[in-house]
Parts: C-alpha cells; sequence; structure tokens
C-alpha cells in the first residue's frame, strides 16, 4: 500500500477530484493548507493572509491510500488534471504504508481501503 499526497492550486482542486472520482477513486482527504516553495503565479491567486512575510502561498493537500498496483493511475490523474502549466503546479508524494485498519470493523491492510 502507498499514502499519496499531492499539493495542488486551489482552482484545480475540483478538476483532479471529479477525475479521481470518474476513475473509481472513491475516497480521499483534501487539506487546506499553507507553504512555501519555488512558486510564481502570474495572477498572484491565492496568496497567503496569514503569513505575506514568508510568501506563502495556499493549497490544497489531497491524501489517498491505494494499493501498489493503483498508484501511477492516481499520480497521471492527479498531474494531468492539476497542471496549469505555471511555476507551482504543485507535488506529488508517494510513501509506503505498512498497514492500515478500519475503525468501524476492525478490517485491515488492502480490505481497509
Amino acid at each position: 500500500m502507498k499514502l499519496i499526497k499531492a499539493y495542488i492550486r486551489h482552482r484545480k482542486t475540483e478538476d483532479v477530484y471529479e477525475a479521481l472520482k470518474k476513475a473509481g477513486f472513491c475516497c480521499m482527504t483534501f487539506v487546506e493548507c499553507e507553504g512555501t516553495g519555488q512558486y510564481s503565479d502570474h495572477e498572484k491567486e491565492h496568496i497567503s493572509d496569514k503569513y505575506p512575510f514568508a510568501d506563502a502561498y495556499r493549497v490544497i493537500k489531497l491524501e489517498i491510500l491505494a494499493s501498489d498496483a493503483l498508484v501511477d493511475t492516481i499520480i497521471a490523474l492527479i498531474r494531468e488534471k492539476g497542471r496549469t502549466g505555471y511555476q507551482g503546479d504543485g507535488m506529488v508524494i508517494v510513501s509506503p504504508v505498512d498497514e492500515a485498519y478500519k475503525v468501524r470493523n476492525d478490517e485491515k491492510g488492502i480490505l481497509a481501503i
């Protein structure tokens, strides 16, 4: 199993979500966050009001847990639908997951997702 974390622009969140949903991926988490990086935007959209001193910008972090076999498909969809062509389009990070448990019924591993 892998945990995929993607940092994407606010305005691309719906496009990414709809593509993942259409491909059969139902379960994901979205978190609004702020950070710094090699970001530039010709429209200066979503610049942080909370951390203007750091040139921080607001992004959405998407998290999705997937079997190893589905990782490449998920990454391809995120990259395709999250891209604007401008610096600061985001990043996708993939980490191994040792185990996952469903709280409701104690299913674990791939059954939990």
